[in-house]
């Protein structure tokens, strides 16, 4: 589904990543992880389009993606949820949603109501604008506004940032629900070790704009001494 072959991207003249290489399979859930500057978010912006590549091959579903812009991306099926989440905050929880349903052709009606019934505090705040949320329920929202697209891949970063015990479980469930009900491949950047053992597949390990080691997620959370060497824990 997604690979990556020796991926090189930046911020003008300054490189960040290193001959990234990586694949997803269709239906999988990975995990990126490494300690803070490692180039984990730069990695996900590559992928979605929001920083160019200048070197290597990124393809999705066997099309290139270099030469494509971020909302070709996204028309493909890939969706984004970036660290910090970017909701709207003067449009309403409903309006924040039906941007998203619009942008993509999809019916307003029929979706917001799938997202209202899969996030019911969405529908008990869906006349709230999204600036009044707690930081929990504006990751819900920006969670919920990603499936809006229905994609066929989510790009989750650091979703665990900030967020409380109980709206964080309710995320690792919906995750769960995403990939095994509707098939949804998740990669996910994080620094909560116990997060991304609950939801990954296996995990990926990226140190100083590459990825140095790939490894079951459950073999991270036993291995202390891998820990402290990528993860500062």
């Amino acid at each position: 589904m997604l690979r990556l072959d020796h991926v090189r991207a930046g911020y003008g003249s300054t490189p960040v990543l290193h001959e990234v290489s990586l694949s997803l399979d269709s239906g999988e859930i990975a995990a990126v992880l490494g300690r803070n500057g490692a180039g984990k978010t730069t990695l996900m912006r590559a992928i979605s389009g929001t920083i160019p590549c200048t070197g290597g091959s990124l393809s999705f579903d066997q099309t290139d993606l270099c030469s494509l812009s971020a909302f070709k991306r996204a028309r493909l099926g890939i969706s984004h949820v970036p660290q910090g989440r970017d909701i709207f905050p003067k449009l309403t929880v409903a309006e924040n949603l039906q941007v998203a349903a619009s942008a993509f052709g999809k019916s307003q009606s029929d979706e917001l109501e799938g997202a209202f019934e899969q996030f019911p505090i969405l529908a008990e705040k869906r006349k709230a604008r999204g600036g009044s949320l707690s930081g929990g329920q504006q990751q819900i929202l920006a969670l919920a506004r990603a499936l809006m697209a229905r994609p066929k891949l989510l790009l989750l970063d650091e979703p665990s940032e900030g967020i409380q015990p109980s709206i964080l479980d309710e995320i690792a469930t919906t995750v769960e629900q995403i990939n095994t009900q509707r098939g949804i491949a998740v990669l996910v950047v994080e620094q909560n070790l116990d997060f991304a053992a609950r939801v990954a597949h296996r995990g990926l390990i990226m140190d100083k704009g590459e990825i140095v080691e790939e490894l079951d997620i459950t073999e991270l959370s036993r291995d202390r001494e891998l820990q402290r060497r990528y993860m500062a824990l």
